[in-house]
């Protein structure tokens, strides 16, 4: 033995490569027999670290490492692991001669103190593996291994109960030389419900909820099956560099469950009440002409109904009051206004790199071909190829935003595909398949763009972001960028789409940006359509079929996959244009719920049962004020522009140094993006006490209420008495007449003040702040 460990030693400590010779048969049951040869480090010891949490970022994964021992993340350099477990330390870590006082077994069995306490015991099947596998001479089979070519979890859906059901998930991978191995063991699993438990060898349970339940029903009577409530999670098993996903439900133990759904408006409906039926959750039912009514105006063109039409709709008894009125604001302009706002936050149309004219004529066009209603692939290809003068071809300003070839490719991934590709910028992506090969083959296409700057009139010369005059975009002949990982230029390449090798494109050095602009509007450009028919079914509900909306990935599945299916063959068959897909989303009766919940519904958030109330963004809330006041607020030297929906900046008229008006400051205030980031995200729904004081108090609708044209002044100046006061103001801020009670309350109110303005002002401030104004239905 003391001449094998010799040579063994000797051929550590001079860097030579060791191999094993055929593959591990690690049979993975954890017996002290498990081996009939030293386990493979590729395949078992690699994973290992992962199971263990080691190779994680807050631990030994982190690019600083921790207590001087510093692994790949998530294991993604396995070369480089073997030569730091084998070799740094004088190979200290690991003692083939005596595998028990390796500080690799010591240190997670808490024998020697270690910060990230106890990771293994000596019953794991872990302990086996790395104690085998150090016993074994430390052998790295590089040469031998098979490649991991695909990982498989099942079953991919469940449906259990919720009570007492659970579910045992499998991990089998497959491996370059056809080999199919069970790797659950050897599997991480993280569940996106905290509801929902996943043990470390992949058992999905709710037994904690149960438990809970359990209890609250002894204590109030209820039928402890009935009080779990539906749900739905996504497993992620991880192995290796592959990661993939399972949907498991979880069902109510609800024998008598009954389930009543509106009627079937379209393809919509049928998918959405198939998945709640089988989940056992009760939708709500229609929401009344009143709510459909604001709702439907502040989603299609961002401001309450005119009380004109508003009287006018609820009185209607027509049919089909509701499609004709979907059909009239899809053909308005406040649509266009509204859609350009959406587009203009997400080309990230802002002064300070596009500058004052640039704004204007990339706010012009975005407008434009919302008007035209043009197709979106068409739109995305015009941005994308675009070049020349960015006054003259406003497109061009996407690129004058983006500086560098990373930050064009990043934006453009998300906005355009739903892929979050900053994450493999430095190493291959930790949640999705992307690797740093895809990162920047994709960049390449970005990487020739280069500008001519015809002049800058910046204000702050030490600002090399700001820039103040016409520019040319142009593509130059040469210029790559290179992987850092590998000193490689890697292929041009296209995201693939799921489940498929990524695209590497044998191209000719032509026009790069005229390959891209044809693949992204190609007619079969599957991730495309996904992308963009999400979000529109996330403008409409506040949350899509896939959310985050711009983080499409095999470990973020979509809520129901049905579904999504149907909205993207819906975009496609509408000429993949905004206006026939939003209006077959807009008279469906998922979209026209009530945003009632019952026992079933009461913690779904994903399924699409009931209606969520929303507050109502920046935009939305100050038109909204406007209205009711009958004042328009200053938006700094923008006079022409009447509503803050068509405001074309971020800070709209004076320059961008200027103190900017209370306008733009209440816009700030409440949630409007500095359009810095090509993300929906950027927008903050977030409620903060200062809202609240500007709300109750703020300076701004203080002057907007006492304008010498508002509603107020007009109804002083004209006598008009409480009643009339109060229907005019009730119809401008919530559609409906005040109800008796308000009405004669109110009316009491003010007639026992003497200043007849004053307790006027009181009604309205109570009026805006009230959550039947604040919030869209």
């Amino acid at each position: 033995m003391f001449r094998a460990f010799g040579i063994v030693g000797v051929l550590l400590f001079i860097g030579a490569d060791l191999h094993a010779e055929g593959p591990a048969l690690w049979n993975g049951n954890g017996s002290d027999s498990a081996f009939s040869e030293p386990p493979s480090f590729r395949h078992d010891v690699m994973a290992v670290l992962s199971k263990s949490g080691c190779n994680l970022g807050t631990c030994h994964g982190n690019q600083n490492g921790k207590g001087g021992f510093r692994l790949s993340l998530r294991g993604q350099d396995p070369d480089t692991d073997f030569m730091t477990l084998t070799r740094q330390l004088g190979g200290r870590r690991v003692s083939p001669l005596e595998p028990d006082r390796s500080l690799l077994l010591q240190k997670p069995l808490m024998k020697i103190p270690h910060e990230g306490g106890r990771r293994l015991t000596e019953s794991d099947d872990a302990y086996v593996i790395l104690r085998d596998w150090i016993e074994g001479g430390m052998l790295d089979d590089r040469s031998s291994a098979a490649q991991l070519v695909e990982l498989r979890l099942t079953p991919s859906l469940s449906t259990v109960l919720a009570t007492a059901g659970s579910v045992q998930l499998r991990v089998e991978a497959e491996f370059s030389d056809g080999s199919i191995r069970d790797v659950t063991r050897l599997s991480v699993f993280e569940s996106s419900w905290p509801t929902a438990e996943v043990t470390r060898d992949g058992l999905v349970s709710l037994y904690t909820i149960g438990e809970a339940s359990d209890k609250n029903s002894e204590a109030s009577g209820a039928s402890s099956g009935a009080s779990v409530a539906s749900g739905l999670t996504t497993v992620t098993a991880r192995y290796l560099n592959h990661q993939t996903a399972a949907r498991v439900e979880f069902i109510r133990d609800d024998p008598e469950f009954q389930f009543s759904s509106p009627a079937v408006a379209t393809s919509f409906d049928r998918a959405v009440f198939r998945q709640l039926e089988r989940l056992r959750i009760q939708p709500a039912g229609i929401c009344d002409d009143r709510t459909f009514l604001r709702r439907v105006y502040l989603d299609v063109t961002g401001l309450l109904p005119p009380p004109e039409r508003a009287q006018e709709f609820l009185a209607s008894s027509e049919e089909d009051k509701r499609i004709r009125l979907i059909d009239d604001l899809l053909a308005s302009e406040e649509f266009i206004d509204n859609q350009a706002l959406r587009w203009a936050d997400l080309l990230r149309v802002e002064e300070k790199t596009l500058d004052r004219k640039g704004v204007s004529v990339f706010y012009r066009w975005i407008r434009e071909s919302i008007s035209a209603d043009k197709p979106l692939p068409e739109f995305a290809q015009e941005i994308l190829s675009a070049r020349g003068s960015t006054y003259t071809e406003p497109a061009t300003n996407f690129y004058r935003a983006l500086r560098t070839s990373e930050e064009r490719a990043e934006a453009s991934a998300q906005l355009f595909l739903g892929i979050r590709l900053q994450c493999a910028k430095c190493h291959n992506h930790p949640f999705d398949r992307w690797t740093q090969d895809d990162y920047y083959g994709w960049s390449n296409f970005f990487a020739r763009i280069d500008y001519k700057i015809i002049e800058n009139k910046r204000r702050d010369t030490n600002d090399t972001h700001e820039f103040d005059g016409e520019q040319i975009v142009f593509v130059k002949n040469e210029g790559d960028v290179k992987n850092p990982g590998t000193g490689r230029v890697p292929p041009l390449r296209f995201p693939g789409e799921a489940g498929q090798s990524n695209v590497e494109t044998e191209t000719t050095e032509s026009d790069r940006l005229q390959q891209l602009g044809t693949w992204i509007s190609a007619r079969g450009n599957e991730r495309f359509s996904v992308t963009q028919a999400n979000r529109i079914w996330y403008q409409l509900f506040g949350k899509g079929v896939v959310d985050p909306i711009d983080d499409f990935r095999a470990t973020n599945p979509p809520s129901n996959p049905e579904l999504l299916s149907l909205i993207v063959r819906q975009f496609e068959n509408g000429g993949s244009r905004i206006r026939p897909l939003m209006r077959e989303i807009l008279r469906s009766s998922t979209y026209q719920l009530a945003a009632d919940v019952n026992e079933s519904s009461r913690n779904d958030d994903v399924c699409f049962s009931h209606v969520e109330a929303r507050r109502l963004t920046a935009e939305q809330l100050l038109d909204a004020i406007s209205q009711v006041t009958g004042s328009t607020p200053q938006y700094g030297e923008s006079k022409d522009q009447k509503r803050a929906v068509q405001l074309v900046g971020v800070r709209n008229g004076g320059h961008r140094y200027s103190p900017p008006e209370s306008g733009d400051r209440f816009l700030q205030l409440f949630g409007k993006p500095d359009r810095l980031q090509t993300c929906e995200c950027e927008r903050s729904e977030e409620t903060t006490l200062s809202q609240t004081f500007e709300m109750v108090s703020g300076q701004l609708i203080h002057e907007l209420m006492r304008s010498r044209d508002g509603l107020i002044a007009t109804a002083v100046r004209n006598k008009t008495g409480p009643s009339d006061f109060l229907e005019q103001l009730y119809w401008r801020a919530l559609s409906r007449s005040p109800s008796d009670t308000e009405r004669e309350a109110l009316r009491q109110y003010a007639e026992s003040h003497r200043d007849l303005r004053a307790a006027y002002e009181d009604i309205m401030w109570a009026v805006l702040n009230s959550n039947e104004f604040l919030l869209r239905p």
